[in-house]
């Protein structure tokens, strides 16, 4: 992967937004995860694939 693909994915994580609250999420690189404070949620990235569905998103502790 190049560089210029890393930036065009964190520029499209970065568009993302949490769909229960409409708010900013943030990129956990370790976990993998979009994560959204405001709704107590972290949505997963599986296979590079944002999965912005509630139902799957994993509670925050």
């Amino acid at each position: 992967m190049s560089t210029e693909e890393i930036q065009f994915d964190r520029r499209m994580l970065e568009a993302l937004i949490c769909p229960r609250t409409h708010t900013r999420l943030s990129y956990d690189a370790a976990k993998q995860e979009l994560v959204s404070e405001a709704a107590g949620l972290a949505y997963p990235i599986r296979n590079g694939i944002p999965v912005m569905l509630v139902d799957e998103a994993r509670k925050l502790d």
